[in-house]
């Protein structure tokens, strides 16, 4: 394998008026999409990359229209809805320092998933899952027919439902909380589970993601999409196992802190 071609931030500035690229997926146009977290000097712009599928050189914008979510992270789509819903994580410029508290109450975090006409490439509507929410990796259900899917919140490390209403447009519901543990010896008096990815089964069966700070990665059964159940979960590292500098103190989920996970 070898490079191919490179693109250049300072074209991207250029041509898109855009920075921070994210998430890349192919387009049935032959056309890669990629999204972007903000604009050149580091403010808060979700917006998107288009690139020509075999030369790798950028083609512009995709979003069309004067309206731009103030920030971005992941998207997905689905055609057959006629839908584009991206996410939100943070300002960048804000982000190169490190995680502050104080900056979820300056509303520095995102807390919308941002619905776009498919058609139009316009910015349609905002859905808000809350605050200190920042909703991460989204998904919808493999099936091209269906108009539901789920977001992993990071900091709220909480799951939503996204779906479309019986009036066309669409909301969101929780229904996955990952409870925070109150522990001794770490930044905060609480850790919360800190959903990272997620990802969902190509049958539309399963939905699993990870908890980055506890440590572990679950299996939900999603047969009913509103009513998720836990039916595995695995602990692979984190901050909260036994003999590290962080104590539990009290734990909804767990008796006792997971041992170390070791690779032999």
């Amino acid at each position: 394998p070898g490079f191919f071609q490179v693109v250049n931030p300072e074209d991207v500035f250029w041509k898109c008026g855009l920075g921070y690229p994210h998430t890349s997926h192919c387009l049935g146009s032959g056309e890669v999409m990629i999204s972007t977290l903000g604009d050149p000097a580091g403010n808060g712009k979700g917006g998107f990359i288009l690139l020509d599928a075999e030369t790798f050189e950028i083609k512009g914008i995709w979003e069309k229209g004067d309206r731009n979510p103030p920030l971005g992270y992941d998207f997905w789509y689905q055609p057959r809805h006629n839908v584009l819903i991206s996410t939100e994580w943070g300002i960048p410029k804000c982000l190169g320092y490190g995680f502050d508290p104080n900056d979820l109450k300056k509303g520095r975090y995102g807390r919308r998933l941002n619905v776009w006409d498919w058609s139009t490439h316009r910015y349609i509507q905002a859905i808000d899952v809350g605050e200190d929410s920042a909703p991460l990796e989204i998904r919808f259900l493999h099936d091209p027919d269906a108009s539901e899917g789920f977001v992993g919140c990071v900091i709220s490390s909480a799951i939503h439902r996204f779906y479309k209403t019986q009036n066309g447009d669409w909301a969101a519901e929780k229904v996955i909380q990952v409870p925070n543990k109150k522990v001794q010896g770490w930044l905060l008096p609480e850790m919360p589970g800190f959903i990272t990815d997620i990802l969902i089964s190509l049958d539309d069966r399963f939905l699993y993601f990870s908890n980055w700070m506890h440590g572990d990665v679950r299996q939900y059964d999603i047969s009913d999409t509103r009513r998720p159940r836990l039916v595995g979960q695995v602990f692979l590292g984190g901050s909260i196992t036994k003999g590290g500098p962080v104590t539990v103190c009290e734990d909804e989920e767990l008796q006792s802190q997971p041992e170390p996970f070791v690779i032999q």
